[in-house]
């Protein structure tokens, strides 16, 4: 079940044996590793976890309309099946961290997979409720959203986790991307399914079944699958010895880390804007006469252009190592895109321009997630991935719902739009789409302005490896070649 790594190339141990002279037990000790093929099934565990706990999230979002209808509330009812997810997470977030270091990955992963099919059976259990004379259809469905919010926490936050405990130095960054970006495959595929399932308000409860059977299948998998939180041996030498600030010690670092907090409020606000853009596309295009397909093939475009966006840039920033110059420069094409899109959402029979709009929303504002994660562990070393990458969660998920509930206050009914394709009342998105361009646009412009760090889990990684001592002992090309090495 594993497979052994070899020798060491004659170059490393040339390298090393210029550098600490000769070989020793603890040199030796870090050259050689075991795998086990097993970290391919915990992450293909956590990736089908992460894409079925996103479509419960956005379930509801693409075909709001029809959702309002069958279970007979109003859209601002609707919309909260999703803010449910930020309003749960924000105090969440805090006991997920502590829960991964103390309790371990398997047993977070395995609550994480009860809750999401517990959420996901509840819902479809909602609109049978009324045929066993049970009249709490809507309070059933919100339950059980409810229960798939709770495990958003603990499957989000795990990537990092899984990718240091599981896999070797070479394949820790892919294992993290492939992870991660599940959650958003998630959110694509909400986005074509619920609308090709779910054209009339009557076909909700397939929709609901359609979502329930893969959670139930990934729980099965998770809890007879995942038999361990640690594979028996360290994969790395980082694995085997790693260590960070102790979480209360962590978090008062980070409110003194002035980068980190602007960072912190201006991604979180891009977060924001990306919710935002996921939950209200649907009720934002209806107005003007684009249908529930049109909406649901934006939003595809949307995160297929943003998932090509973060691989090309992920490619780019893993080689140049330009965390700073690659967001500030995405993050202001992002703002000029979410201005864009203000503008042309507005106007009838522009279904190319929105499509365009949408897809470079996509390409330039999506992928700068992974970078802004790496960003903020570069800017907070020594403090804990997790707890840094998880502050900067909850910041987007409390901007999302002050967001939400502010755009939907911002709203006008209209008496008569004969363009309209809503299914409920009619509402005009015109002040709060241009709110949230400016909002975009003046964070984006503070954090271009104020944004200033030096990398320090790089310096300290250098540091370590390549002292002053030692980098003195080598030639210029010695040194750069054992770097590539």
């Amino acid at each position: 079940m594993e497979d052994v790594g070899g020798d060491a190339s004659p170059e490393v141990q040339t390298v090393c044996s210029r550098v600490f002279g000769s070989p020793n037990a603890e040199l030796k000790k870090l050259l050689f590793f075991k795998v086990y093929k097993r970290r391919w099934f915990v992450l293909l565990v956590l990736c089908l976890l992460n894409c079925s706990n996103a479509t419960l999230w956005l379930t509801f979002a693409p075909v709001a309309d029809q959702s309002a209808q069958f279970l007979k509330v109003t859209l601002e009812e609707i919309n909260w099946l999703s803010v449910i997810f930020m309003v749960v997470a924000i105090p969440l977030s805090f006991g997920t961290t502590w829960m991964l270091d103390t309790l371990g990955l398997r047993i977070t992963l395995i609550l994480g997979a009860w809750l999401n099919m517990f959420g996901a059976v509840l819902r479809f259990l909602g609109p049978l409720a009324p045929s066993a004379g049970i009249q709490a259809q809507f309070p059933l469905v919100m339950f059980g959203q409810t229960l798939a919010a709770l495990a958003q926490p603990l499957i989000i936050f795990t990537p990092t986790k899984l990718a240091a405990l599981w896999f070797p130095d070479h394949q820790r960054a892919t294992a993290n991307m492939i992870a991660s970006m599940s959650n958003p495959l998630g959110i694509l595929l909400a986005n074509i399914i619920s609308p090709m399932v779910a054209e009339k308000s009557g076909q909700i409860p397939t929709l609901l079944i359609a979502y329930a059977v893969p959670a139930c299948i990934i729980c099965f998998l998770a809890t007879v699958g995942i038999r361990s939180s640690s594979p028996p041996t360290p994969p790395s030498a980082s694995a085997e010895s790693s260590g960070s600030e102790p979480f209360v010690q962590g978090i008062k670092l980070l409110l003194k880390n002035k980068a980190y907090l602007i960072l912190l409020l201006c991604f979180g606000s891009g977060i924001a804007a990306f919710t935002c853009f996921s939950t209200l596309l649907e009720q934002i295009l209806c107005v003007q006469g684009y249908t529930n397909d049109f909406a649901g093939i934006c939003g595809a475009l949307f995160i297929v252009f943003g998932i090509v966006g973060a691989a090309a840039l992920g490619v780019y920033v893993d080689k140049t190592k330009k965390f700073i110059e690659a967001t500030k420069i995405n993050m202001s094409f992002s703002a000029l895109s979410c201005i864009a899109f203000s503008v042309v959402s507005l106007m009838p029979q522009q279904k190319v321009a929105v499509a365009v709009v949408c897809s470079l929303f996509g390409f330039f504002g999506f992928s700068i997630y992974p970078v802004a994660m790496e960003l903020s562990v570069e800017c907070s070393y020594p403090v804990g991935e997790a707890t840094s990458a998880g502050l900067i969660f909850v910041s987007g998920q409390i901007q999302s719902v002050l967001y939400i509930v502010i755009l939907q206050a911002l709203t006008k009914r209209l008496a008569d739009s004969p363009l309209s394709t809503c299914g409920a009342a009619v509402l005009s998105w015109k002040v709060p789409m241009l709110v949230m361009a400016g909002l975009c646009s003046f964070f984006t412009c503070c954090f271009v302005i104020f944004f200033h760090t030096r990398y320090r889990r790089l310096e300290a990684e250098e540091q370590a490896t390549y002292g002053t001592k030692q980098k003195n002992s080598l030639t210029p090309s010695e040194h750069h070649q054992s770097v590539e090495t």
